[in-house]
């Protein structure tokens, strides 16, 4: 982790992604050769991973990462790693991971008003809804009060139904998982990013990525990214 950069570190515009651009998520580390072959495949945007608790070497982002994703034309947003299946949600911990969340991403050099996801998922069968609720918000809190745009992955066992997601939760963008039910998708405003599975192929020798796409929800709502400068 680059810990002596700050926010300026990065350079780029922060906006709203505009629909229909196709990206990926990847949990491997890019070079400038793999980062450039994925612009040349046609993806506009790569969104790439924080650590929970802390950073692991050889596998989150850094700035100098982030600085090869941008100057292959590549925007940017953040992810944070879940944790493993049947974990149990509380307020405490989506405070505590949100605010890590945050100052991961800013300790890279992300400007404020990017979209930082929280990946909610595989989510203890025993878990109360005010359980995951308290930690969804919590999350968004940290944050948000942080200056960045939290969004919300929503896969497989999220713990919440559709009208929870929409009407209980903070959240204003959502992305659906390759694997999400359809009957998941947050009631009225529905995804802003969507996931598909395995449709990229192998690029550059990587082939753990997802593909995704931008959307422009029921409600008008957009995703917001660093876009590099591309003079």
């Amino acid at each position: 982790m680059d810990s002596t950069d700050d926010i300026t570190s990065l350079s780029g515009n922060v906006e709203d992604a505009p629909p229909g651009v196709k990206g990926f998520d990847v949990d491997t580390p890019l070079t400038p050769e793999t980062a450039r072959a994925f612009r040349a495949a046609g993806y506009g945007f790569c969104v790439r991973y924080v650590g929970r608790v802390a950073m692991k070497a050889g596998r989150d982002l850094t700035a100098d990462e982030a600085r090869i994703i941008l100057d292959a034309g590549l925007a940017l947003m953040i992810v944070q790693h879940v944790l493993n299946p049947g974990w149990s949600p509380t307020a405490a911990l989506g405070a505590q991971y949100g605010a890590n969340a945050a100052t991961f991403t800013r300790q890279i050099g992300v400007p404020e008003g990017v979209t930082v996801w929280c990946d909610l998922e595989c989510v203890n069968s025993n878990a109360s809804a005010a359980d995951v609720v308290g930690f969804c918000n919590a999350w968004f809190d940290a944050v948000a009060g942080a200056g960045y745009e939290p969004g919300l992955y929503v896969g497989d066992e999220p713990g919440l139904t559709a009208t929870q997601l929409f009407k209980n939760l903070k959240f204003r963008r959502y992305w659906g998982a390759y694997n999400v039910n359809a009957d998941q998708e947050p009631a009225t405003r529905g995804w802003q990013l969507k996931q598909h599975v395995g449709t990229g192929g192998t690029i550059a020798g990587i082939n753990t990525h997802d593909d995704d796409v931008t959307i422009t929800d029921k409600l008008g709502g957009q995703v917001r990214w660093l876009s590099p400068f591309l003079g």
